[in-house]
């Protein structure tokens, strides 16, 4: 898939059968919020991604459907695939947490208001990887990534400390960790009926 080139999809085939998708930014972030949450376990959130993404009808292959979204969630790319921005060892932002500076981030960068447009979540997608460096949000991301790698400087880390809770973001959660891609894989062994 080409996003220069090729149609950005409204729906996803699942053996065959071309089921319609809720394909907009919104339904994007509601998902990715339930990912963010902790209110929910890996099995509640792989639900609330059906339920939220598939428009008409759920698959019958829940498997592949819950697979298929992710892939979808992720730009087309399959989560092991390089470039897979939802990778990182660490968690660098936050949809919930970082809103308002997303918004201004898409209004200074790209000249966007989300709440008076719908985009595709690709586009969306890859607007949001190209958020201006000059952005509040991106200097914030920036001085996450310095802070949790352990490349930050005194005056950096002296920043951190300042910003307090815009700055910091719960540690041991990653969109998609390597963890949570095993439970996913125990929580569709389940759905298969497998122990």
């Amino acid at each position: 898939m080409n996003i220069l080139l090729d149609e950005l999809p409204e729906a996803i085939e699942i053996n065959g059968v071309a089921y319609p998708i809720n394909w907009d930014h919104r339904t994007g972030i509601d998902c990715i919020l339930d990912f963010e949450s902790d209110e929910f376990t890996l099995e509640e959130k792989a639900v609330l991604l059906l339920s939220r993404l598939y428009r008409d009808a759920l698959p019958d292959d829940v498997n592949e459907a819950v697979r298929l979204g992710l892939k979808f969630l992720n730009g087309g790319q399959e989560s092991e695939e390089e470039g897979n921005p939802f990778a990182n060892t660490f968690r660098l932002y936050s949809f919930e947490k970082d809103a308002r500076l997303i918004y201004a981030a898409f209004r200074q960068t790209h000249g966007i208001d989300l709440q008076k447009t719908t985009l595709h979540w690709w586009v969306f997608f890859a607007l949001f990887l190209d958020l201006g460096a000059e952005t509040s949000f991106c200097s914030l991301i920036n001085l996450r990534h310095r802070i949790k790698s352990g490349e930050a400087n005194k005056y950096e880390r002296e920043q951190a400390r300042k910003l307090g809770s815009v700055f910091d973001l719960p540690e041991d959660e990653t969109l998609l960790s390597e963890n949570e891609n095993e439970n996913l894989a125990l929580f569709e062994a389940l759905l298969d009926g497998e122990r």
